[in-house]
């Protein structure tokens, strides 16, 4: 059994996380290394600025084979 890595996020309304601002959303991937996803959640987490408002979480996906 292998593993997919993704890289989901966005700009929330405000810093409790809890809802997506519309039309900010991103999921990049799939990722089949971890250390490739981690580069693009860097990447995203740091492309700009650091936000206060903005979060990026890497998520795993088991592959069944």
């Amino acid at each position: 059994m292998g593993q997919r890595y993704w890289v989901v996020g966005g700009h929330y309304q405000d810093c409790r996380f809890r809802e997506l601002e519309p039309g900010t959303e991103v999921i990049s991937g799939p990722f089949v290394d971890e250390l490739k996803a981690r580069m693009e959640w860097q990447r995203l987490t740091f492309r700009d600025r650091c936000a206060a408002t903005e979060r990026y979480s890497i998520c795993v996906e088991p592959v069944l084979q």
